[in-house]
């Protein structure tokens, strides 16, 4: 299939149905509860949409006979009585427990000390998430210009702000077919005495939710209470939202668009190439250089925030960029803050699908077909590391309804990335002992809560605030 002319505008509720084929799908494993009616059948792909699908695993097909891969194996299923149903067993979870070690150099010798973190070990893992997972970044990323396309005041809840619509212009000479406008929205209180932190969310576009709220509107529900926003804003901080998909499009067939497109001048990628993760990672540093010359904003007290896809996202930004202060890293699963190594829910195999794999790098895809997950060099509790010293809080939800995202699993790696913390003088979750569901773990500079509802970030927002609280700080009147 030919990609249509650039610049590509894909249907938002072509996306969300493309979402939807590739979305956590634990759910589907439990019976309804008795009288509930059936849930409303979700509307069939469209041509549009298998019109990407195609593309999308043709590019995949692509990479696997770069690398020489002739099979894949299949992912979990959300069929209880599939022969790779998922896993929600906690019993039959470590079938892979010799988790790499961040504390121990390629050689086999011990970290002993801070100097050897930042000198040794800490560019050793970096090296190995490029080449093995994530992918590399070209050197010539295309440069970005900031506009603001407009600014209104107004209030959210009872609180007066001022919202500024923001544009980042990436500079396409390199292949003038290839647009890329980076969509970032910045909210500050208006009555601010000076600079304020921002809590940066990775977010679907308006479009998209409105597309999902339209066919599944429970999955767009709003909570009861404050909002996330005027939670924020009620300790005196600010929000910004990105839209990552202004970035790089969400699924395979626009791996020669966005700015991964671009920075390749429209050509195929290469197996080291990097994928959307990274991607939509580089857009987030975009935004937080805008923030910089923003005087509404203290630059040094910005937060990133993201959830399922989204959250894998921003824990690879706040591994990579160290100007980011603190994170919220939400339902993150496989490919995020979950052990590959612990086999419970979301598996290596639905990552390497041709819904998924374009979140990573090509040679991702060989730890799922003739290597397995035992071979990866590396694992989630060493991306979390990367880090370090900064303050990350990890959330989840129950199993039934967040099983997927492997709340025990992101639990694990947090637990083997504390002794890098407490290499760096800070302290990490103070336990290795599975909490019990919605007990907080706040003391240390690694946090974590699993709640008792779904897939969702809002029951855990009030907790992340109180833990950031400890680190960002709203201006004091003069």
């Amino acid at each position: 299939m030919q990609l249509p002319p650039a610049p590509v505008r894909f249907n938002p509720a072509v996306i969300a149905l493309a979402f939807l084929a590739c979305a956590p799908l634990p759910l589907a494993s439990q019976a309804a509860p008795a009288l509930q009616p059936p849930p409303a059948r979700r509307p069939g792909p469209t041509p549009e949409q298998l019109a990407i699908q195609a593309a999308s695993e043709k590019d995949r097909q692509r990479m696997m006979d770069l690398l020489g891969i002739k099979t894949l194996r299949p992912g979990a299923s959300g069929n209880p009585n599939a022969p790779n149903a998922a896993n929600y067993d906690e019993a039959r979870a470590d079938v892979y427990p010799n988790i790499p070690n961040p504390l121990v150099l390629s050689d086999g010798d011990p970290v002993n000390s801070a100097r050897v973190w930042w000198t040794e070990r800490r560019p050793q893992l970096v090296a190995l998430f490029n080449h093995d997972i994530l992918g590399d970044v070209p050197t010539d990323v295309p440069k970005v210009t900031w506009k603001v396309v407009s600014t209104t005041r107004e209030k959210v809840g009872d609180y007066p702000v001022v919202t500024k619509k923001l544009d980042g212009h990436v500079d396409n000479s390199l292949d003038p077919a290839i647009s890329v406008e980076i969509d970032l929205t910045l909210t500050t209180p208006a009555d601010a005495h000076g600079p304020v932190p921002v809590i940066l969310e990775l977010a679907f576009s308006q479009q998209f939710m409105a597309a999902i709220a339209h066919m599944i509107p429970e999955m767009t529900a709003k909570p009861q209470g404050p909002t996330w926003q005027e939670q924020l804003l009620a300790h005196g901080w600010g929000y910004a939202v990105y839209i990552p998909t202004s970035v790089q499009p969400d699924n395979g067939a626009g791996l020669t668009q966005g700015i991964i497109g671009l920075a390749n001048k429209g050509r195929a990628r290469s197996p080291d190439d990097w994928g959307a993760l990274r991607a939509w990672a580089w857009g987030a540093s975009r935004a937080l250089d805008y923030f910089e010359t923003d005087p509404a904003v203290n630059a040094n007290e910005v937060g990133i925030m993201g959830h399922s896809r989204y959250g894998k996202a921003s824990l690879v930004a706040m591994a990579y960029d160290s100007r980011f202060a603190i994170a919220y890293i939400s339902s993150s699963g496989e490919g995020g803050a979950k052990l590959y190594r612990h086999v419970f829910g979301e598996q290596i195999g639905n990552l390497a699908s041709a819904s998924e794999y374009h979140w990573f790098d090509g040679n991702f895809l060989r730890y799922d077909g003739p290597l397995t997950v035992a071979d990866l060099p590396v694992d989630a509790n060493e991306l979390i590391s990367l880090c370090a010293p900064r303050p990350v809080f990890v959330g989840g939800g129950a199993t039934k309804g967040d099983g997927w995202a492997d709340a025990k699993g992101m639990f694990l790696a947090e637990a083997g990335a504390s002794r890098v913390y407490t290499l760096l003088g800070k302290a990490g979750l103070g336990t290795a002992v599975f909490p019990p569901i919605e007990t907080s773990l706040l003391s240390g500079d690694l946090a974590f809560r699993q709640q008792s509802d779904g897939h969702t970030p809002a029951p855990n927002w009030p907790y992340f605030i109180e833990f950031a609280s400890r680190y960002l700080h709203a201006p004091r009147a003069r």
